[in-house]
């Protein structure tokens, strides 16, 4: 479940999933929607790469980098962990992410794709050594 705009997979959720980002602890739809909004307000220029890193029975982890800016033109590349579960039908039941924002200057940006979904062809973490 990638996140390229706001709200984006939220149908993806129970109605009473449970997140963790950071040291934010969210439950149910409508708060989840509630924070990515505040997100999507603070990270601006969002560009996002996911690797599977393990998955077994309903439950999925992956590991990620995104970049991004903020109001004042700073960027940042942020690293993280997520562990996904699921219910029977596939709805995402918890999140937990694990995240750590490295301030970088423009010039190392890695990711500069048009906003949107990452193109088939850039190259992933693991080939931009991340």
């Amino acid at each position: 479940m990638e996140h390229s705009r706001p709200g984006a997979g939220v149908a993806g959720l129970l109605p009473d999933s449970v997140w963790r980002n950071r040291a934010e602890f969210l439950r149910g739809r409508p708060a989840i929607v509630e924070f990515l909004a505040r997100k999507w307000v603070k990270e601006l220029d969002y560009r996002l790469i996911k690797e599977l890193w393990a998955f077994t029975g309903d439950r999925i982890a992956v590991r990620f980098a995104y970049e991004w800016r903020d109001d004042s033109g700073h960027w940042f590349r942020s690293y993280g962990n997520e562990n996904w579960e699921f219910d029977a039908h596939g709805l995402m039941r918890r999140r937990i992410a694990s995240i750590n924002d490295l301030p970088i200057r423009e010039s190392e940006r890695k990711y500069h794709w048009p906003q949107g979904r990452r193109p088939d062809d850039h190259r992933g973490l693991s080939d931009l050594g991340l």
